[in-house]
């Protein structure tokens, strides 16, 4: 049995200026010790997926509706909020992308860190500020037994970025949902980090969906990565043969600007044209139609759907939302059409 089964999750937000559907039918499936990642435009409903998770979307304007969300083989969605409270932070933990936001400005770092341990692991006190300093000098910052009582505007965005990531490995979690969580980090630091949440992995099994922007993270941590476009998701595949031959002309627009080691100096990088969809008022057909170079004239007609296949040369198991895979298949990843 799957450590988490996602089963199509919807995610909308009932507005005065109408529907916006955030997440629309997303379902899939993670094991204990894999990690996931999930990539995307702003806005393509990456975020929301991991809140819906936790039960953290605001209702209203906010409703959640899935055929199953079953963590461990319990259905979150049917979970009361008392029965919620138990899970979050300590089987299923959350790295937040602002912590500015998520941090509370009247706590200190200790009373916020610790807080988390004494509820779910039963620790005194005392116990509880000494694994936290811990954790503090786990994710670099430095003098973390001073740091741990101040407050979080005593501390730069990125030092707070590392509380962050700190609060969420505190309690080993089975399940943990990282958003974005190196974004304000340097290059050092943030190789730091990931090393740490691999180290978790290894020794506790803990599964990781981990969202991100950066291409080059989500090569190196993920086992498996899903692409999403205007709330869907347009592909899944192992983080290789994605890499590799990705089959949905987003992902290829992803892919191709970004520079790579064979990049030759003024080398122009391509680039998606357009703008994302408006969720409020969505095309009839494929979502991407707009920008897509590969369009033909039944896109703008029919909303393709998520279409499971095998690639011929790994065996890999792959997904793609595209009404033109056979062409992608047929196609080399540095080659496209002229964008119209």
């Amino acid at each position: 049995m799957a450590l988490l089964d996602v089963q199509n999750l919807r995610v909308r937000f009932e507005t005065h200026h109408g529907v916006v559907r955030a997440v629309d039918g997303v379902s899939f499936q993670l094991e204990e010790g894999e990690t996931l990642g999930l990539v995307g435009e702003s806005g393509s409903g990456k975020s929301v997926t991991n809140l819906a998770l936790l039960g953290l979307i605001p209702s209203p304007p906010g409703v959640v509706e899935a055929d199953a969300l079953l963590f461990e083989g319990t259905d979150l969605a049917k979970l009361s909020e008392a029965q919620m409270r138990k899970i979050r932070g300590n089987d299923i933990s959350m790295i937040f992308q602002d912590p500015m936001t998520s941090l509370n400005p009247l706590l200190t770092i200790e009373r916020q860190l610790t807080e988390v341990l004494c509820l779910h692991k039963k620790m005194s006190r005392r116990e509880a500020k000494k694994k936290a300093i811990q954790g503090l000098g786990d994710v670099g910052i430095p003098s973390p037994d001073k740091r741990i009582d101040q407050y979080p505007h005593e501390l730069s965005g990125g030092m707070r970025q590392r509380v962050m990531i700190a609060m969420g490995l505190l309690c080993e979690p089975r399940l943990l949902l990282a958003d974005e969580p190196t974004t304000a980090l340097d290059v050092t630091i943030q190789a730091q980090v990931l090393e740490l949440m691999k180290d978790l992995q290894a020794r506790t099994g803990t599964a990781i969906i981990l969202v991100t922007h950066d291409l080059g993270v989500v090569a190196g941590m993920s086992d498996r990565i899903q692409v999403m476009y205007g709330g869907r998701l347009v592909e899944m595949a192992p983080t290789l043969d994605l890499f590799a031959q990705p089959l949905h002309p987003y992902t290829r627009g992803l892919l191709g600007s970004i520079p790579t080691l064979h990049s030759h100096p003024g080398e122009d990088l391509d680039s998606i044209p357009g703008q994302p969809p408006d969720l409020a008022d969505m095309p009839p057909g494929c979502a991407f139609e707009p920008r897509c170079a590969w369009k033909t004239e039944r896109c703008a007609q029919e909303s393709p759907p998520l279409r499971s296949l095998t690639q011929p040369e790994t065996g890999a198991k792959r997904h793609s939302a595209c009404l033109e895979i056979e062409t992608l298949l047929q196609t080399p990843p540095s080659s496209a059409p002229v964008t119209p």
